[in-house]
């Protein structure tokens, strides 16, 4: 016999959706009321999860490519015109405010700021459960969260960067959809899209809600759209609309193609979902018990979350362990749904499962090092005592944690050369170079070199397929006014003639 023959489940095939705004039903209350005990829980594991975040600089290049940016909007570049990328612009003012108050030597405020986004992140989602299923499922859902939340590698689980962010946002719809609040769930599905692309995801199921919760939501319709365009469109006017819409969405075309990244982006997806299924171990237990029985117990919304986030996961075909962070929300609360219904016994397996894991992989953080973090530090130091503290830098790589440890401004706003090459991790040569690369971009590029030379160049490709040999621009470029003056771990130093 299966296992699932052996799950005796209750008979209720589905669990009813409370009305909107609904609390629990009151009941016996015995102890400390249900916040009162499980706030300081939730804290403590927020704390604890992302403690190893704390004891390194940063995690990952995204990390880097955030600090190096915010300080220079701090010190007066204007995003998407003097500094770019390819993400929405919240993070990025995030960091700024946090180098306004801060001061920009440090990472620690932003750091801070991740673990009060998961703690909100936790919070939400019991709160959810609570209304749907009861207490303890509130409270289920709330440690389970975080119990999981690092599952993924070090630097993808760890950085304070864009899917921890956008993670609360999320919740935050869904939470306020629940209860009706259809403008405030607008305003959170915003945030969310305006923190990272995909997270605009969540969409979806909040539609779904808005759709089932008719006719009782009159006007919920024009509350919902009011409460997603308007932020944007303050965002557009702060920006500039056609530069939002440029770096935001068109402007990406080459770097979301498949071309030339097939294979390693394959790979990626496979070893990811591996890590991701082996730490979410206790939340996909329960859930598959109660699909083997062929029981219906968690509410549609919750499965089209998933989907579309993992929709999202794929698009651009990267598949980046940090992009299947928000799978692990939809998942928590799926998993609490199959276990208010399953044996007590089946609770005990998820929290011990989910309590392991989290041991695994907070170990891991504790014990690792960012792969090219001791590199970066190194070549920062040979930038440092090559230049003075103005003099601009041009570093060809993908490291823009370089410029922020040397203390240096990059010559242009271009901080990798992902950018003006499309190269991303993985990727071979065959959709690398010059053609690839941003539309416009070169002779941007050209032209700030002209008018700012930077008094050192450091070639950090170490063989990569944007490697300085294949991109005649920029080669052209040094061969007319620099010299080579060392070596870094592969990385060539040029400094002015």
């Amino acid at each position: 016999m299966s296992a699932a023959q052996h799950v005796v489940v209750p008979a209720p095939a589905a669990v009813p959706r409370p009305r909107i705004g609904a609390e629990p039903a009151a009941g016996p209350r015995r102890g400390l009321p249900f916040w009162a005990g499980l706030l300081p829980v939730l804290t403590a594991l927020a704390l604890v999860t992302r403690l190893p975040s704390f004891l390194r600089p940063l995690w990952n290049p995204d990390e880097g490519f955030l600090a190096t940016q915010a300080r220079m909007l701090a010190q007066g570049a204007v995003l998407y015109r003097t500094v770019v990328d390819r993400k929405p612009p919240l993070l990025p003012w995030l960091y700024e405010a946090c180098f306004h108050a801060f001061g920009d030597g440090s990472l620690l405020p932003v750091k801070g700021l991740a673990v009060a986004a998961q703690l909100a992140t936790a919070v939400l989602l019991a709160s959810f459960a609570r209304c749907r299923w009861g207490e303890r499922a509130g409270r289920t859902a709330g440690v389970l969260y975080l119990l999981v939340s690092i599952g993924l590698e070090p630097e993808d689980a760890q950085a304070a960067t864009f899917e921890v962010f956008a993670v609360p946002w999320t919740a935050a719809a869904l939470w306020c959809a629940d209860r009706g609040r259809w403008g405030r769930a607008g305003l959170a599905t915003a945030a969310a899209l305006l923190t990272k692309q995909t997270g605009g995801a969540v969409l979806a199921p909040v539609l779904l809600m808005l759709w089932t919760a008719r006719p009782a939501a009159r006007g919920g319709t024009a509350a919902l759209a009011l409460g997603v365009t308007l932020p944007v469109a303050a965002a557009a006017w702060v920006c500039g609309p056609a530069r939002l819409l440029f770096w935001c969405v068109t402007g990406s075309g080459t770097y979301a193609s498949v071309e030339g990244t097939v294979a390693a982006s394959a790979a990626r997806a496979v070893a990811n979902a591996g890590v991701l299924t082996t730490s979410c171990a206790g939340l996909l237990a329960p859930v598959g018990i109660l699909l083997l029985a062929r029981r219906r117990v968690a509410p549609p919304e919750l499965w089209l979350w998933l989907i579309a986030s993992a929709v999202a996961v794929t698009t651009g075909f990267h598949f980046f362990g940090h992009y299947y962070l928000q799978l692990i929300p939809p998942l928590t609360l799926l998993a609490t749904a199959a276990l208010h219904v399953l044996p007590e016994a089946v609770r005990r397996v998820a929290a011990v499962l989910s309590a392991l894991s989290c041991a695994a992989f907070l170990t891991a953080g504790l014990l690792a090092t960012p792969p090219e973090l001791p590199h970066s530090l190194r070549v920062a130091d040979a930038v440092r005592a090559r230049t003075a503290p103005a003099d601009p830098v041009l570093i060809w790589g993908m490291h823009p944690e370089q410029y922020w440890f040397a203390g240096r401004p990059p010559a242009g706003r271009f901080l990798t050369a992902g950018l003006l090459t499309n190269y991303s991790g993985g990727r071979d040569a065959s959709a690398v170079g010059e053609a690839y690369g941003v539309p416009g971009g070169w002779p941007v590029f050209r032209r700030e070199l002209r008018a700012r030379p930077p008094a050192l160049v450091v070639d950090d490709s170490r063989g990569r397929p944007y490697e300085v040999a294949r991109v005649p621009s920029l080669r052209a470029f040094l061969r007319g006014g620099y010299a080579r003056v060392g070596n870094v771990e592969g990385a060539v130093l040029y400094a002015r003639r």
